[in-house]
């Protein structure tokens, strides 16, 4: 039986159960040891393959959920902060919501993986998220989504219509621009070369107006850009200057590595960096500073400067 083939889509899916790609590469692992275990007792006559591996794995995900409090991003916990000069203490008891890596990534539209959608999804109690998805992302009937999860077509209804009106509001995903759509690389490339250039006049240019930085694990994060300018100008004036930027995807979003510069040596990883660019401006930035986040995209920890060519 060829469960692998499901994998990627399987991970897409914990993942946005779990909103942790660490957690999602644990539980599709489990799923494919409990479909292996139970191969001799599936009966294709009920269910398909697919069917069937999407109920081992939701089963996995309620279960990997039970007790355990959201994953949340800074924004989703309190109001924004007016001190750029604010401690940046990190909150290491918050299970901070994790962004997923687009070259991990097998689903063909990726709208569904944005982090501000995921991160909504995380208010709602755990079976009604996985109704959503199962439903309404991934298209299985109501009868389809009452086997899996071992209940009843109108309960099904009636949890899909409860997370609908529960899940807040994110906007228009799809406006979201992708990592390789030319606009958005154009406005990523030019805030790239204002972030080495430490230009943060130039950063600000690219900024919509209510532009929102956030940075877990510290639960601090800013509204607007001039706060936005402030903090950057903070973040060069003890930092330095001379930093590099590789790019990523992550979530179908244009993202980017940062390295800092470090007296007479290499440049070390400092932050991985997911931008939401719409309208021909930046949006968002959630800036991950976890050592986990930066395994997950398989990043080098140290590069010298001439590594990673400046964007002209």
């Amino acid at each position: 039986m060829d469960f692998e083939r499901h994998r990627g889509e399987l991970l897409a899916y914990c993942y946005r159960m779990l909103g942790s790609f660490h957690e999602a590469e644990d539980v599709v692992q489990e799923t494919m040891l409990r479909a292996w275990r139970a191969r001799d007792r599936y009966d294709p006559a009920r269910a398909s393959q697919r069917t069937w591996l999407y109920r081992i794995a939701t089963n996995a995900c309620l279960t990997a959920l039970e007790g355990r409090a959201r994953r949340p991003l800074p924004s989703g916990l309190g109001a924004p902060s007016v001190d750029p000069e604010a401690p940046l203490t990190p909150s290491l008891d918050v299970p901070w919501l994790e962004p997923f890596p687009d070259a991990r990534s097998e689903v063909e539209t990726r709208a569904e993986l944005r982090l501000a959608l995921v991160a909504a999804m995380q208010v709602l109690p755990a079976r009604q998220r996985a109704v959503l998805l199962l439903r309404e992302v991934l298209e299985f009937s109501a009868a389809e989504v009452a086997a899996q999860l071992g209940t009843t077509v109108a309960a099904v209804n009636s949890a899909l219509q409860r997370a609908r009106a529960a899940l807040p509001d994110v906007g228009d995903v799809g406006e979201v621009a992708e990592p390789d759509d030319p606009r958005a690389r154009a406005v990523v490339d030019r805030y790239v070369r204002a972030f080495e250039a430490a230009d943060v006049p130039g950063l600000v240019r690219l900024l919509a107006d209510e532009a929102v930085l956030e940075m877990p694990p510290v639960p601090l994060w800013y509204r607007g850009s001039g706060d936005y300018g402030r903090f950057m100008d903070r973040v060069f004036r003890t930092r330095g200057t001379g930093w590099r930027v590789r790019r990523l995807g992550a979530n179908g979003q244009p993202a980017l590595a940062a390295y800092a510069p470090e007296p007479g040596g290499p440049h070390r990883l400092h932050t991985v960096q997911v931008l939401t660019v719409a309208g021909g401006r930046v949006t968002h930035n959630v800036v991950f500073a976890d050592p986990r986040v930066f395994a997950a995209f398989d990043l080098p920890p140290l590069i010298s400067p001439d590594e990673v060519p400046r964007v002209r």
